[in-house]
């Protein structure tokens, strides 16, 4: 039976095993909630068998099921589980080799940018980075370009590229699409049904969505990267852990409402913050000035709960952070709770100042995250912030 996306979130679509009677082979003893097989190793029936299980490091029947959750939420045909979301960028950078090129867009979350940086150029991968919601990227295509990489809305600009126009052009060179989808979560937007090859989530965030644990994903829906990547998560080591597993897998099962309320939340906040006198700018997609309002509504479900404002001067933007009760000075997003983040100096603290600017992340540049409180009780501390 195809399920809506809603009950994905709960269900997955089809058992793997089945009884005569229609019902699961392993039922885990009628659990809920799926069990957490918290072990290292597992026992051999015999001489040459398996249990489908050998070594936690390889595979584990929590961090599998979380996968099949996520692989199925996107459309995917595998994903992968990981320690972190910068794990699962760091993973993903190993498909590529010295000497080739990517094209990245240059409003990306600061951790990945360090990573481009520090690791990756010293292995012998090339960046080429501009807004690739903007920019003509074919031009930028050389011989040794292998994929191009980008968030959709980006962090922290908001900043919306054409997915399927950029799969059309990545497909036409042979290149490889990469999207971190981070900020809309499977529940709003699905690159790969867009043409995207590869999907990244920083787990973390509005999959776990609670604040409480670490993860990271990827999804493929290529055979060719999903045996490449199943041999590196095992020979690299940063599976995501049984209990954190279970942690997401839980998170999960409230994505839908949580990602309703925060989304009505956030677009409640957006339109208030556009009448405030000391806001000089409010950038959220599902304003109707945004210009990549009509891009989102062509290619997701909904806008998000995430946007991004810029006050009249640094001093209110500090005030701001040092006033706010209810909504939390922090880092990380996609949590129940409502976080308030300074770009400057802590998300892209590590992006030199210049780039920074580039991009539109001045000292006067504030990242909210909208959590799922009172859409009202949100506003009021951003009004007495703002006093």
């Amino acid at each position: 039976m195809a399920l809506s996306i809603e009950s994905k979130c709960l269900h997955l679509e089809n058992k793997s095993e089945e009884r005569d009677d229609g019902k699961p082979a392993c039922n885990h003893y009628g659990s809920v909630s799926f069990p957490i097989y918290q072990t290292a190793t597992y026992a051999h029936p015999g001489v040459g068998q398996s249990t489908g299980f050998d070594y936690s490091r390889l595979q584990n029947p929590t961090r599998e099921q979380v996968e099949k959750v996520v692989c199925q939420m996107e459309g995917g045909i595998d994903a992968f589980a990981l320690s972190t979301g910068m794990a699962a960028i760091t993973l993903l950078m190993e498909l590529f080799a010295p000497g080739d090129h990517i094209i990245a867009d240059s409003d990306l979350y600061g951790g990945s940018i360090r990573l481009f940086d520090n690791v990756s150029s010293k292995n012998g991968i090339t960046f080429t980075r501009v807004n690739c919601a903007t920019e003509n990227l074919e031009k930028l295509i050389t011989q040794k370009t292998k994929a191009i990489y980008i968030e959709t809305p980006t962090n922290p600009m908001m900043n919306v590229t054409d997915i399927a126009a950029t799969s059309a052009l990545a497909k036409k060179h042979g290149l490889l699409l990469i999207v971190d989808n981070t900020f809309m979560s499977p529940y709003f937007q699905n690159p790969l049904a867009l043409g995207a090859d590869v999907v990244i989530h920083s787990g973390t965030k509005y999959l776990a969505g609670h604040n409480d644990t670490l993860a990271g994903f990827i999804v493929t829906n290529r055979s060719d990267i999903q045996e490449k990547l199943r041999f590196l998560i095992k020979t690299t080591g940063a599976g995501l852990s049984p209990f954190d597993s279970w942690l997401v897998l839980r998170g999960i099962k409230t994505l839908a409402v949580r990602m309703e309320r925060a989304q009505e939340n956030a677009a409640k906040i957006a339109h208030w913050l556009k009448t405030q006198k000391a806001v000089t700018r409010v950038i959220y997609p599902g304003l109707t000035d945004h210009p990549g309002h009509a891009i989102m509504k062509k290619q997701a479900r909904g806008f998000g709960a995430m946007l991004t404002f810029q006050l009249e001067s640094t001093e209110k933007a500090l005030s701001i952070l040092e006033r706010v009760k209810l909504i939390q000075y922090a880092e990380s997003l996609g949590g129940v709770e409502t976080l308030i983040t300074y770009p400057t100096t802590q998300t892209h603290a590590d992006v030199p100042e210049e780039i920074r600017l580039k991009n539109g992340i001045t000292p006067e540049t504030l990242r909210l995250s909208v959590g799922i409180e009172n859409a009202d009780d949100l506003i009021k501390d951003l009004e007495q912030a703002l006093a």
